[in-house]
């Protein structure tokens, strides 16, 4: 912004000058200065989607204490994460409490609380703005510190779900013009092997979710070697059934016999086509017009099985339409009881990075909380080339 009111320059300075486990701390510091703040907090979502995790500040100084865990379903934090909006509660011992999203294109990271003497609607937006910056600076400084791994785990994690946690994608949803994206994983009582992933390059949209076959630390192994060769051959700038055959030649080379289904998709981001890749995998589901429909495929055999012929073809996508890529964990056992058209019809009208949460945890409630297999979902909203007339929800919006 011209005026910039926060001091975005300064406060990112400090961040830069400060340790990396310091960043509430510096945003903080700049909010008491600016309105008298205090309690300054941030609710970090755990990796289930379920939970908030509250870092305080000061809290890199504390050693052994246990993190407060508060509940996301049904709460003012969840209407925070929801609406992407500010809220203002009611006044309390140290002050009114104001909410903000932390967000940065589209991915959801927590939220900032503070309290504040008064609330007006310049330092309500302040505090908007100043989230906004902390999401920022998390994104930068999370790269140094296990603080907010920490601060996103409410559980044990064991070996296993520590390699599938890596190989996801470091922001589980994202926003342009063209699209909106999220993916969200729910690990089965023994890790099963799923993981999702997307990139974007100047034209293309990058699409891929797996399932390597078995259980624990094995299927985690197998899924980091097919997840590798994916981004290896993606890297390389190779066409789509190159990056198919590199990830089955992996499987073969060091699948130990096991194989994996997958699909794998490339959208331009002109709009002027989409194309897929099925490897055994279970068939998408499309939303268009308020009607649920599963996207009839040609499918090709798994990766590592021997001798396969995986070839292009084209997958029909229109603007408005929204796309869900799932693994069979979603429809296995007593998630069978979960009607998935049904579910992705009725929040047609929630953000991707919602519906792939309340899909997942949907199976897991279904389950007892105790999955057969890994539960994955990717959702794709498709916008189409828009050529700059809608952009991303910012903190610079009215």
């Amino acid at each position: 912004m011209a005026d910039d009111r926060i001091g975005l320059a300064a406060v990112l300075a400090a961040a830069e000058e400060a340790a990396p486990v310091a960043s509430l701390d510096v945003v903080a510091q700049n909010l008491r200065e600016r309105f008298g703040a205090r309690c300054a907090s941030f609710l970090f979502i755990d990796v289930a989607g379920r939970q908030l995790v509250r870092v305080s500040e000061g809290t890199s100084s504390r050693e052994g204490h246990r993190a407060e865990q508060v509940p996301l379903a049904g709460t003012v934090y969840e209407q925070v994460l929801g609406g992407q909006q500010p809220i203002s509660g009611p006044d309390s011992g140290p002050g009114r409490r104001v909410l903000a999203p932390v967000t940065n294109r589209g991915d959801a990271i927590g939220i900032l609380e503070v309290f504040l003497p008064r609330v007006t609607r310049e330092a309500l937006e302040q505090v908007e703005e100043a989230a906004h910056t902390l999401a920022y600076i998390l994104v930068t400084d999370r790269r140094f510190t296990d603080l907010y791994h920490w601060g996103e785990r409410t559980t044990s994690v064991s070996l296993a779900a520590e390699i599938q946690r890596q190989l996801l994608p470091s922001a589980s949803s994202c926003e342009a013009n063209q699209f909106a994206i999220a993916g969200a994983l729910v690990p089965a009582t023994d890790i099963a092997g799923d993981s999702y992933d997307y990139s974007l390059d100047p034209d293309t949209l990058h699409l891929s979710i797996t399932d390597a076959m078995g259980h624990d630390v094995d299927a985690a192994l197998m899924a980091s070697v097919l997840v590798n060769a994916s981004r290896g051959a993606r890297r390389s700038v190779v066409a789509l059934v190159e990056q198919a055959r590199q990830m089955h030649q992996a499987m073969l080379d060091h699948g130990r016999g096991s194989f994996a289904t997958g699909l794998l998709a490339r959208i331009a981001l002109d709009g002027s086509g989409a194309q897929l890749v099925n490897a055994g995998h279970a068939w998408p589901l499309r939303l268009r017009d308020g009607a649920v429909h599963e996207v009839a495929l040609d499918v090709d055999l798994p990766f590592g099985v021997l001798a396969p012929s995986h070839h292009v073809q084209d997958l029909d996508l229109r603007p408005g339409d929204r796309l869900v890529l799932y693994t069979d964990g979603m429809q296995d056992g007593r998630a069978r009881t979960v009607g998935l058209p049904a579910l992705i019809r009725d929040t047609a009208a929630e953000h991707p990075r919602d519906v792939a949460r309340i899909l997942t945890t949907t199976v897991a409630d279904a389950s007892g909380g105790r999955l057969a297999d890994d539960a994955t979902v990717l959702c794709l909203d498709w916008y189409g080339d828009v050529r700059g007339e809608r952009r991303a929800k910012s903190w610079t919006d009215a």
